[in-house]
Order: structure tokens, then C-alpha cells, then sequence
């Protein structure tokens, strides 16, 4: 294979490389870090054997029905057009550069969280394993490269490696199991917004609320014990599995299964997502020790023209789009003041008054750590000193008071 690994760099041949422009870009904003794809053509036998595969959520089983026949399109010597029937690679990279007298690229992987092997693990090893069954110009591969998506890293992750967790979606919902939220929603103005199933195009998923829900499980994550619920964040799919299990093990008293518990203070935590995007550039921009520029801060898009913003469930107009590295820690501070109390969750302090009172310091804080982190909110996101020092903070009040 012509291709070498140095330090998290890769250097191989291609046959085709194309630059597609990103959209937004424009002469105005050129030094701005943008996302950018790359669209190569490769040899498979040039085909890196050393990608990153830490950024890859599934599990690679070559045994499957789909991997068999990825291996026999591969290896059919008559119809040469791998490159057409399957998706091929997608990338994520801290940078790309493109030799053309050379034909060669260089990939620059710096971060083993964001950066590798993003989709198309199957189709990889396939190739990694049957490429000497072929001559070389046989098969081809196709490689899309995104550079600068470190900070949407997770949703891009979960955008691109939809189809286990849309199964599995889709078959709680065809068993009804989707009907323990849909009862606990039924009056809230968002109810017939929400995706249950495959090819059901809403504005939320099923899997959005799951991961909130999940931050709020006090008996995965109880008051007393050092777990936080960073799954919420970075591993949605791992929430609609966790939701799978409780419900299976309730089977028959699901009075006992904690998201039923949770029924009743369901709504009250879409509304308090709601409030944390609404006002976190407010609570950010009252900060006295940071001065309060939240729309230079990394990740945040602010309104300036266009449509309005507005929130994810009531849909309440909003000045920022800010990071689910940001949000999601904020959120699942509210945990401290969750009880149980007659069979089901409940609060034992008003978790509104709460956020007004602590708003200003858990959005300070929270901004802190991107900074300390290189400006990064994905990296926030799972920062796990975070979701316990802004828990700890919601958990103070609960003994003021």
C-alpha cells in the first residue's frame, strides 16, 4: 500500500480529489474556520490501514447480511463500480492537503475524539481484508473528508450513523413503548412535533427527548454517587438503549420503571431546556467577571438577519444558537433537585426560580471551560469536572434553602 502514518498524519495516493465550497463562506468571513468537505477517489488498494477508528460509534460485524454483500461488490471482478454502490469513507480531519503533481493527499488527524473514521467503518475493514483478492485500478473507493466540525462533532456522528438507532426507534415505537412519553406530553403544544419512527420528518426526535430524560435519572445517576449522565451528550443512541432495558426489565409494573416516574415533571424539563437556551447569552452577558460577549463566543451563531431563532420544544423567540456542549451540562444540573415522592419524580425546589438565581454562574462557568478547553464545545460537552462542579452548584441551593 502507498501510504505512510506519521504522528496522526496520513499521506496516500488518489485518483480524484475535489474541493466542494462551503455555502456560508464568503470573501468577508475567509478567515473564519469554517466546515469544508473533500470529496477523493481512491485506489482501494492506496487506502490508509491506519485511520482513526475511536470516532466510529458502532461496532464493526463483518458477518452481517449488508457486510457480505459490501465484501461481494468489492471483490466482483466483472461490475467495476464499487465506488458507485457504496457510500464509501467519511473523515472528520483537523486539516487536508492535495499534491497535484503528486496526486497525493495528506490528512492531518490531532484530536482521537473528533477526528477519524466518522462513517463507513463496515465498508473499511472489508476493504482492509479482501484488497488483495484485487489487481490494482480494479475498485475504487470514494472518501468524503469534512475539516472543521470539531465543535457539531456529536451531531454529525449521530446524523451519519442513523440506521441501528432508527431501527430500533421504530420498533419501540411499533410496540407502543414511545406511549409512556406521548401520555406525560399529551398537552404540551410540541406533542405532534416529535418523530417516533423511521421517515417521520418532524422537528424533534424521539432520541433529543430520551437524552434529557436520561440526565434526570436519578437512579442510574443518584444524588449521592459521582456518575453524571455525559451519555446524554455524547451518545444519544446509548439513551434510546438505556430506555430499551428500563422499560424490558419493568415489564408488567412499569410503576417501578424510573422514566415512568419521571412522567410528571417530563414537561417541566422541556420547558427548563427551553429557558437555558432562551437566556443563556442573558445570564452570560450579566456575568461581571467575564464582561459578557456571549455571540463572539465559539460555537454561538447570533441572530443579526433572517428568520428568528427559537427554541427547540415551545418554540420561544431566541437572540443564540448555542452548542449542546453548552446546554446539556447546564440542564442536567437540575438533576440535584429531583426527589421521589408518592411513586413518581418531583422537585424540591422550583427548579425556575432556581435557574434565575443561579443562571448567571452556571453560564459563566460553562463558557469558562470552553475557553480552557481551546475554545472547543464539543470538548465542554464531555468534560466531566463540568457536569459535576455545575451540579454542585444546583445542589447548594437545595441546602440554602
Amino acid at each position: 500500500m502507498n501510504n505512510e502514518s506519521k504522528s496522526g498524519v496520513l499521506k496516500f495516493k488518489v485518483s480524484s480529489f475535489r474541493k466542494i465550497p462551503n455555502p456560508y463562506l464568503t470573501s468577508k468571513n475567509e478567515g473564519e474556520k469554517k466546515p469544508e468537505m473533500y470529496e477523493l477517489i481512491c485506489d482501494v488498494l492506496d487506502v490508509p490501514d491506519s485511520i482513526p477508528m475511536g470516532t466510529n460509534p458502532r461496532e464493526q460485524k463483518l458477518t452481517t447480511n449488508v457486510a457480505k454483500k459490501i465484501q461481494a461488490s468489492l471483490t466482483n471482478h466483472v461490475d467495476l463500480n464499487f465506488y458507485l454502490l457504496n457510500r464509501g469513507l467519511l473523515l472528520s480531519a483537523e486539516s487536508i492537503i492535495y499534491d497535484n503533481v503528486a496526486n497525493e493527499c495528506t490528512i492531518a488527524f490531532s484530536d482521537p475524539e473528533v477526528h477519524g473514521n466518522v462513517d463507513g467503518g463496515h465498508t473499511y475493514k472489508i476493504i482492509l481484508q479482501n484488497r488483495h483478492l484485487l489487481e490494482r485500478g480494479e475498485q475504487y473507493v470514494k472518501i468524503e473528508v469534512l475539516t472543521g466540525v470539531e465543535d457539531f462533532f456529536e451531531d454529525l456522528a449521530a446524523a451519519r450513523n442513523t440506521s441501528v438507532q432508527v431501527k430500533d426507534k421504530s420498533m419501540e415505537e411499533l410496540r407502543e413503548h414511545f406511549d409512556l412519553i406521548k401520555n406525560a406530553i399529551g398537552n404540551e403544544p410540541f406533542y405532534g412535533d416529535i418523530s417516533y419512527k423511521e421517515n417521520d420528518a418532524k422537528r424533534i426526535d424521539v432520541l433529543d427527548i430520551l437524552a434529557l430524560m436520561n440526565m434526570f435519572n436519578i437512579e442510574r445517576y443518584p444524588i449521592k454517587a459521582k456518575s453524571y449522565p455525559i451519555t446524554s451528550y455524547s451518545g444519544k443512541a446509548t439513551c434510546l438503549e438505556y430506555y430499551i432495558k428500563a422499560y424490558n426489565e419493568y415489564s408488567g409494573h412499569q410503576e417501578d420503571n424510573p422514566y415512568y416516574k419521571m412522567s410528571k415533571i417530563l414537561p417541566d424539563i422541556c420547558k427548563l431546556y427551553d429557558k437555558i437556551e432562551e437566556n443563556i447569552g442573558i445570564y452570560y452577558n450579566r456575568s461581571v467577571a467575564v464582561g459578557g460577549k456571549y455571540g463572539a463566543v465559539t460555537g454561538v451563531a447570533t441572530h443579526k438577519s433572517g428568520p428568528v431563532f427559537k427554541t427547540k420544544f415551545y418554540q420561544n423567540e431566541k437572540q443564540y444558537i448555542s452548542p449542546n456542549g453548552f446546554l446539556y451540562p447546564i440542564l442536567a444540573a437540575f438533576r440535584a433537585l429531583v426527589i421521589e415522592q408518592d411513586g413518581f419524580y418531583a422537585w424540591k425546589r422550583d427548579p425556575f426560580q432556581t435557574l434565575e438565581e443561579c443562571g448567571v454562574d452556571l453560564a459563566a462557568s460553562t463558557v469558562d471551560v470552553s475557553r480552557r478547553k481551546g475554545n472547543n464545545p464539543n470538548a465542554t460537552g464531555k468534560e466531566p469536572m463540568l457536569w459535576q462542579n455545575l451540579f454542585m452548584c444546583i445542589l447548594f441551593t437545595t441546602l440554602e434553602s
